[in-house]
């Protein structure tokens, strides 16, 4: 008597390829088009705020215990690692998609170094703005789909080149803050 045993592969929910594929016709057709993103952010008190997208639930914004928080919720740095990840995985996703390789899991770890000597402005370590924020970021990505590593590694590689978050942390870009 013999037993077999089969192995299931289950792959990722897919994307509408025909509409990815339409949404790049457009971008070929006009490359200086751009969308516009819109945020309202409230502070609740301490340093816990909630970030209103669209219809969505809020996003909720803390610090922790040592930095006199309430630790309820990610840190502002988390959230922008976050908003990192997330660009990557949809991109990594996309590429995958443009070139039919199916994948069956995507997961990125990522870590960023950042330091707070200047205290917000209040009263810390006298900085210059390049001394500030992140000051190096890792992503490492775990794939696996029906291609090789290669072309997976080249995947990961498109799709960072043109992640539209990754390429605002690298490139500076006009930033402006101002009372209403």
């Amino acid at each position: 008597m013999s037993t077999s045993t089969k192995t299931i592969k289950s792959y990722l929910r897919p994307i509408d390829r025909d509409g990815l594929i339409a949404f790049a016709e457009r971008g070929r057709a006009n490359p200086d088009r751009r969308g516009t993103n819109l945020v309202r952010t409230v502070c609740e008190g301490q340093y816990r705020s909630l970030s209103y997208v669209a219809e969505h639930n809020p996003v909720v914004v803390d610090e922790p215990l040592h930095l006199f928080g309430q630790d309820t919720a990610p840190a502002p740095g988390e959230i922008v690692l976050s908003g990192l990840g997330g660009c990557l995985a949809v991109g990594i996703t996309a590429v995958a998609t443009y070139k039919n390789v199916r994948l069956s899991r995507l997961e990125l770890h990522l870590e960023g170094d950042v330091g707070n000597s200047a205290a917000w402005g209040a009263g810390g370590a006298p900085r210059e703005p390049l001394q500030m924020g992140f000051q190096a970021i890792r992503v490492k990505v775990e794939i696996e789909g029906d291609a090789t590593r290669e072309e997976l590694e080249e995947i990961v590689r498109q799709a960072n080149y043109f992640s539209p978050v990754a390429n605002s942390m690298r490139n500076p870009i006009p930033l402006d803050v101002s009372l209403s």
